[in-house]
């Protein structure tokens, strides 16, 4: 097995491990309240975003993903609520064979209001990949 098969093997499980530990990516699979798009309509840099949502509103997953192979630096993206946004898993980690492009662990969110919402976050994306940042009041 190479390096690539391994990457991909802990990338996958890495996904299932946060999906059953994070309450926001499956206590409202079925529910509207449990998903709302941050920004859908960026076909020019092809990035989108969405968040999704616990029962406990305040408990977020924000996902953005970077559709080209250029890496974004300084990319913004609405919020609902402020806070630290903790990067708990990006697509693009050396541990997976990636470039380590990502956000250092976390960013704040800025009170500068961006895609209808009243927070922010400035970001950088990795070449064809994603991160998944979760909330917390910090």
């Amino acid at each position: 097995m190479g390096p690539y098969h391994r990457g991909l093997q802990r990338l996958v499980a890495d996904l299932n491990r946060l999906y059953r530990a994070e309450p926001s990516l499956h206590q409202q699979d079925c529910e509207p309240a449990g998903f709302a798009w941050m920004d859908c309509s960026d076909a020019q840099q092809s990035v989108v975003a969405f968040a999704r949502f616990a029962r406990d509103q305040g408990r977020l997953t924000l996902c953005v993903c970077n559709f080209t192979p250029v890496p974004r630096h300084g990319y913004r993206v609405g919020v609902p609520l402020p806070g630290l946004y903790r990067e708990a898993l990006n697509s693009d980690s050396g541990f997976y064979g990636g470039s380590d492009v990502g956000n250092g662990g976390g960013v704040h969110s800025d009170p500068q209001p961006w895609h209808g919402q009243p927070h922010s976050v400035l970001l950088s994306l990795p070449a064809l990949g994603a991160v998944w940042l979760t909330r917390t009041d910090g």
